[in-house]
This record gives C-alpha cells, structure tokens and sequence, in this order.
C-alpha cells in the first residue's frame, strides 16, 4: 500500500493542508504550522498565501469511514445446563 499526502480531518485550521502534512511525515503539525508562517514571512506573504491556496486545490481531503448505523452488541444470556 502506498502512501499518500491528504488534507487532514483531525488536524485541521484553515483547510488541513499543515496537519496533513505533518501526519505525512509523522511530525507535529504546530512544527509545519510554525515553519511555514516563518516562510510566509520572509518571502512576502503572496508566495506563501498563493502556495496554500494552490495546496487546497490540489490535496485531496481525507476520507472519514464512519458506520452508517451504530453496532449493538447482543450478549447472550442464556445459561448451560
């Protein structure tokens, strides 16, 4: 199985595109959040902003597999005679 870059579900400020990027290389995310307003900075914003944007546009949002009906557990009372 390959891996791949997804926009994050759990990690998420703006569009989850530091979070997934940060569950990517298994880095916390604050760290790639940090790194990268650092950059943003120092290269005069647009670059950084029209960077995220284009991220949104190409990094697919992950998929949330949630059940559509909850699971009962059936306990079985019965005793052995």
């Amino acid at each position: 199985m390959t891996k791949r870059l997804y926009r994050s579900q759990k990690n998420k400020v703006l569009a989850g595109v530091c979070g997934g990027i940060g569950e990517y290389f298994h880095v916390d995310p604050v760290l790639i959040r940090l790194v990268y307003l650092m950059a943003t900075a120092f290269t005069g914003f647009v670059p950084g902003i029209l960077c995220y944007i284009i991220a949104v546009a190409i990094v697919p949002e992950a998929v949330v597999i949630t059940p559509s009906e909850p699971v009962e557990t059936v306990v079985d009372d019965a005793k052995e005679v």
